[in-house]
């Protein structure tokens, strides 16, 4: 149960983000179509991220020492990008704009959005 509420705050967290930036867009057509690319936008997102972020840490470990962190917020952005050139091959009506502004601030709100949110899912431990 719990992963579903994880899976529905970052569905929201994206719907936050496109709500706010303009170059940011879902464009089904029908209300739960438009869910479904939110929610499946999430999944492909947080599978991206589980995916590369720790290779791409461990390659570019040196990078983020020497911009003290400052590199995942880059790294987010560009990880953001390729999710919504996945979503484009898989026919899903997202497009996370360009670089700048709509990746990074994209990034930057879906991040503290879905953060915000898991605060209040319940980990399951006792």
């Amino acid at each position: 149960m719990g992963i579903l509420l994880r899976l529905a705050a970052s569905a929201a967290a994206v719907w936050i983000a496109t709500l706010i930036l303009p170059g940011m867009e879902v464009t089904a057509e029908t209300i739960p179509g438009t869910i479904g690319t939110y929610v499946a936008i999430a999944l492909l997102f947080g599978v991206v991220n589980a995916v590369l972020r720790p290779v791409i840490k461990m390659v570019g470990c040196g990078f983020y020492i020497f911009t003290l962190g400052l590199i995942a917020f880059v790294v987010n952005a560009l990880l953001l990008l390729l999710t919504g050139a996945i979503a484009g091959w898989l026919d899903l009506p997202f497009e996370a704009g360009s670089f700048w502004p709509d990746a990074l601030l994209g990034a930057i709100i879906i991040g503290v959005v879905s953060t915000v949110l898991n605060w209040f899912v319940k980990n399951g431990d006792k």
